[in-house]
């Protein structure tokens, strides 16, 4: 397995690091580097040209790097996994965890493989609300999930109600885990995972979720506003509190009806 290695001053590590859970890394172990420096180690998969492209934004004076890691040791994470309560009604349960439930909860069994998308990033949980949240009021039937990384987001849709549910992602890696933890949740039939880009894609849905990047949201602001049919709600994520007017005002005239925060991060419904 390839590890990505940040490299950043003492003072920025804290900055890197929740930069570096934007992205949907389910773990970061901080080392002493040189000079009084920080090494952040963590993963984004074995695709190295996707996460250079990922880590783009990042100042050039977070020095990056790739290093070949045993995979026995990049798992030890898994030891220190448990399950991710949304609400008292919605879990998500890491595969290899024994954990029961109570009658009633919906639970996602999740194995986010190379994605690293376990659905315990603050900015995941919150999404998860907001969809709960819209679906539990009816009429929602069709759902696209930009950036799906593991599918979580895309097999809750369905599991709480929506007829369908298109998950793209710019990674091969992530299409081929959402369409497996499909089948884990016995919802094949009602997803579609690809690596479509959003530009291509066609039609429009009843609710659209992008937890992804503030750059990766202005950017395709204009497909975003494209996809989501009439009446229908968008909800946005990994992005901070304090910073996203600038994304809010690139997705006008979609107007934020709603705004969940959890540790310094939001997710804000839209509609028009």
């Amino acid at each position: 397995m390839i590890a990505l290695v940040v490299d950043v001053a003492a003072d920025e590590a804290e900055i890197a690091a929740d930069a570096l859970w934007g992205l949907g890394v389910v773990a970061v172990e901080e080392r002493d580097g040189a000079d009084g420096r920080i090494e952040l180690w963590t993963s984004l998969g074995d695709e190295i040209d996707i996460v250079r492209e990922a880590l783009a934004d990042f100042p050039l004076a977070w020095r990056t790097r790739f290093v070949e890691v045993d995979d026995s040791v990049v798992d030890t994470w898994r030891e220190h996994a448990t399950p991710t309560w949304v609400d008292e009604g919605l879990v998500v349960r890491p595969v290899w965890v024994e954990a029961g439930v109570p009658d009633g909860v919906v639970v996602l069994d999740i194995e986010p493989g190379a994605t690293f998308g376990m659905g315990d990033h603050p900015t995941t949980v919150l999404s998860l609300r907001a969809l709960r949240s819209l679906m539990s009021t009816g009429g929602v039937s069709t759902v696209l999930d930009v950036g799906c990384g593991s599918g979580v987001l895309a097999i809750a849709a369905v599991r709480l109600g929506a007829a369908s549910a298109v998950a793209i992602d710019i990674s091969l890696a992530a299409a081929v885990t959402t369409a497996e933890n499909a089948v884990r949740n016995g919802v094949a039939d009602r997803i579609e995972a690809s690596t479509t880009p959003l530009q291509a894609v066609t039609g429009t849905y009843d609710v659209v979720l992008a937890n992804i990047l503030a750059p990766a949201l202005i950017e395709l602001s204009g497909d975003l506003r494209r996809v989501l049919a009439p009446g229908g709600s968008l909800v946005i994520s990994g992005i901070l509190a304090d910073r996203h007017d600038h994304v809010l005002a690139a997705l006008a005239p979609l107007r934020a009806i709603e705004t969940l925060e959890l540790d310094g991060w939001v997710a804000v419904t839209l509609r028009r």
